[in-house]
């Protein structure tokens, strides 16, 4: 992987070593070696809920059991980052080869200034991509063929956080958020700008739109909404502010009336989608003070609504199942993880930061089986802070699992696809991609598609 990669990934873990205050630097202080025994909840703190020393590991009674998935569907579209409102499409159809179709490369990629970091969306036959630098693109599904290329970038960028954003399908239009500080809307069709509108704060991450209404996080852990049609602000809900996060960044989940969002202070938190009123709160929190990392509680993954209950996993080292209704943990699970968890049927997968692709029982929490995607490679670090920014080396990071005709499909900062048996967790192929990938892949209409690092979109069939 090269120089460039590396510092990439090192910057999902720790962004906030450069971007964020003095306050936040203390926290990550790596001569701190304070660890009492017990943590104190103070005004705007939250008190963790698994504790340091609770290890994960396979239930005795799951060990080789089976368990029920729903069939394989095709998916016509893929509208949202998630797939759809919920962020959660059980179980998809995908090809059995996964031969290389074709190969695009769509703009600026990751490198000092610019990360690429928006997922595809695919509507109405096309899929769509934005690069590292607000360029938004349209290729056609099937053939690759480029049907427009739209440069929303302001002409002064050295905006310091104008990296990112993300993109969303509805009605015929594509809505940007971008870290340049603005929403918009274009002609899904011929990549026109139809409204926009300048923000406060970078928005890294994708919006989601729903009945009328555009969401996003911007970085302040504000969750604005907007009116689709015009571009007209709506209301507002303010997190606690926690400027310590991942360079990744949550999209909103939508069940019925209630909106699920996630933030770097490690709150989930429910609302109502009318008019921003709160009607839950939860943190995701571990007590884990080993290194200046571990106390960045960020929920970077999208949480996913499933028959109920909301599916999320926090940086700080909590997997959680938590009632929609009530916002009441049903279990929890020490896990560190930045990807987005995946349910259907009888469970739901979950990719931890360290490489382990972890399948987990949606009623009890318990472990059917755990595989290290990692497994034999030892992390190296040379120079750097925290191994950042020097010469660096360590394991990859795996992306947000794709459940697909069966497998489980994930790939990696250094380039590789894995396909696992989704019931026993087995590896049956492993695959280089030639590009670093940190978005997790999607699959429509029979095909897989993955965005790389490079700015490069390859169609898989």
């Amino acid at each position: 992987m090269t120089t460039r990669r590396l510092s990439l990934v090192a910057a999902l873990l720790a962004s906030a070593v450069a971007v964020s205050g003095c306050s936040t630097i203390n926290r990550l202080n790596p001569f701190d070696r304070d660890e009492g025994p017990q943590e104190v909840a103070g005004e705007g703190e939250r008190i963790s809920i698994i504790a340091f020393d609770e290890t994960l590991s396979v239930s005795d009674t799951l060990r080789g059991a089976d368990f029920f998935l729903p069939t394989p569907y095709e998916r016509e579209s893929w509208p949202l980052p998630g797939g759809n409102l919920e962020q959660a499409v059980e179980h998809v159809v995908a090809p059995v080869n996964f031969d290389v179709a074709w190969r695009r490369d769509f703009g600026e990629a990751s490198g000092r200034g610019h990360h690429v970091t928006a997922p595809p969306v695919v509507a109405e036959g096309r899929i769509y991509v934005m690069d590292g630098a607000a360029q938004v693109s349209a290729f056609d599904a099937k053939s690759g063929r480029e049907v427009w290329s739209q440069d929303l970038a302001p002409s002064r960028r050295d905006e310091r956080e104008g990296f990112g954003g993300g993109l969303a399908f509805a009605d015929g239009k594509l809505y940007v958020t971008s870290g340049y500080r603005f929403v918009a809307r274009l002609n899904a069709g011929t990549g026109a700008v139809e409204w926009r509108r300048d923000v406060e704060q970078p928005i890294h991450a994708a919006p989601t739109v729903t009945a009328g209404r555009v969401m996003a996080v911007a970085i302040d852990n504000t969750l604005l909404t907007f009116e689709a049609a015009t571009g007209t602000p709506s209301w507002t809900y303010q997190a606690l502010s926690e400027p310590a996060r991942i360079l990744e960044a949550s999209s909103p989940a939508v069940s019925g009336e209630t909106v699920v969002a996630s933030f770097s202070s490690g709150e989930l938190v429910a609302l109502r989608s009318a008019n921003g009123n709160d009607l839950w709160n939860e943190g995701l929190s571990r007590a884990s003070r080993t290194n200046a990392l571990s106390e960045i509680r960020d929920i970077p993954g999208r949480p996913a609504i499933y028959r109920g209950d909301v599916y999320a996993v926090s940086h700080s080292g909590v997997f959680a199942a938590v009632d929609l209704r009530t916002g009441a943990p049903r279990w929890t699970l020490p896990v560190t993880g930045i990807t987005t968890p995946w349910p259907a049927g009888d469970v739901v997968y979950v990719v931890s930061k360290a490489g382990e692709v972890v399948c987990v029982s949606r009623e009890s929490g318990q472990v059917y089986w755990i595989q290290d995607l990692n497994e034999g490679i030892e992390p190296e670090k040379k120079g750097g802070f925290f191994g950042i920014g020097g010469r660096s080396v360590g394991r990859p990071i795996w992306t947000s699992p794709l459940l697909a005709s069966g497998k489980l499909v994930v790939a990696s900062s250094s380039g590789e696809m894995a396909v696992l048996n989704a019931k026993t967790g087995e590896v049956e192929r492993r695959f280089e991609l030639g590009s670093p990938v940190l978005i997790a892949p999607i699959a429509v209409d029979g095909m897989i598609y993955v965005v790389t690092d490079e700015a490069r979109l390859i169609a898989l069939s």
